[in-house]
């Protein structure tokens, strides 16, 4: 089986008609990239992305679409290059609240909000991990709630999956990004070390057919169909990744 992170719009979030299984752009490439190589694919909710992180590790998940490479990761499991999407990571604060912030450097002594084991590109986890004060919740849902009660200063968190949930959550007008990224990194599709299908063959086959698919228009055109469609299936107001 397949899984990645169910909270990460317009990439990844549970098919409000079957929440056992997720939908959105990473689903989307994956099918295309199947179709070329002739197997089927299932693309299943294993729980929150630290637990399907765990389940990869472990071998119960073969392969998790759409991941930063990190040295962490890279002990356990195969990252398929290229990536196949790029996503920037951004410093989301209260609209009337912000402070000036051109580099990394200007958030050290604030209280920061991310999620539990999730990445921002293994350049920035170092510098945060020295100097930075970050506090991990579990969902992203947790995060910017903390934020508009002024429980953190500012949330580390990616441009259109913030978008879609500020959107969800009703709260476009009382937040805002602040530029430029913190980061901006490649998103992946990673083999578990531990899985069984994890042999030099599928590897290549899956590597061929990412370098030809990165290279043209699909990827960005499925990024943009899927926040439409997200926002489709969330009217404000409406908690993010329930059926």
């Amino acid at each position: 089986p397949i899984s990645g992170n169910p909270e990460y719009p317009p990439y990844l979030w549970r098919d409000p008609h079957n929440p056992a299984l997720l939908v959105g752009a990473n689903v989307d490439l994956l099918q295309h990239v199947a179709r070329q190589l002739g197997i089927d694919i299932a693309v299943v909710y294993s729980g929150p992305w630290s637990r399907a992180q765990e389940q990869v590790r472990n071998g119960r998940i073969d392969l998790l679409a759409g991941l930063f490479i990190t040295q962490t990761r890279e002990q356990t499991m195969d990252f398929i290059k290229p990536a196949f999407l790029t996503t920037a990571s951004m410093v989301w604060v209260r609209r009337d609240d912000g402070f000036a912030y051109v580099k990394w450097d200007d958030l050290k002594g604030r209280s920061g909000g991310t999620l539990v084991n999730n990445s921002h590109g293994q350049a920035f986890d170092d510098f945060a991990s020295a100097n930075l004060n970050l506090e991990a919740v579990p969902s992203a849902h947790q995060a910017f709630e903390k934020l508009l009660h002024k429980r953190n200063d500012y949330v580390l968190f990616e441009r259109y999956p913030g978008m879609a949930l500020a959107r969800t959550l009703g709260v476009e007008h009382k937040l805002q990004m602040l530029e430029p990224p913190v980061s901006a990194e490649g998103l992946y599709l990673a083999v578990s070390h531990n899985a069984p299908c994890n042999v030099a063959e599928l590897r290549q086959r899956l590597a061929a057919s990412m370098q030809e698919v990165a290279a043209g228009p699909l990827p960005a055109q499925w990024v943009m169909h899927n926040l439409q469609r997200w926002r489709s299936q969330n009217e404000p107001g409406t908690l993010p990744g329930k059926p």
